[in-house]
């Protein structure tokens, strides 16, 4: 019924810059938080970002003043625009939100396919 679709990974150089962009649809009647998370291989999932519908944002501390996240209500899309990218940030990133479909009105957490980014040294 929902589907968060990710996009914008790819290769980079250190120091480089990516855009990622994650599309919610769907039978959508709201959503919530809308985040990012990251795994890097032999790794746990970690959170890299966080923004509320009213945009308050979070972000671990190993990506504070590099990344930002942002959102198009309207579009119900997430973005995380990563600058001075480091080899330590090479993950996969998912794109997770809290969904309130229209059918039963009540929230449920999602995550998208994850896409891959990879950063050279």
């Amino acid at each position: 019924q929902v589907q968060l679709v990710e996009s914008g990974g790819g290769l980079v150089q250190a120091g480089g810059s990516l855009r990622l962009s994650c599309a919610a649809s769907g039978n959508i009647f709201s959503i919530n938080v809308m985040a990012w998370y990251r795994q890097a291989p032999g790794t746990q999932r970690e959170l890299v970002a966080t923004m509320t519908t009213g945009g308050s944002t979070n972000y671990a501390d190993s990506v504070k003043n590099r990344f930002t996240i942002s959102r198009d209500n309207a579009k119900n899309t997430v973005y995380l625009q990563m600058n001075s990218l480091k080899p330590e940030d090479t993950a996969v990133y998912y794109c997770n939100a809290d969904i309130v479909i229209v059918t039963t009105k009540r929230p449920w957490n999602y995550w998208g396919q994850g896409t891959q980014v990879t950063v050279s040294s």
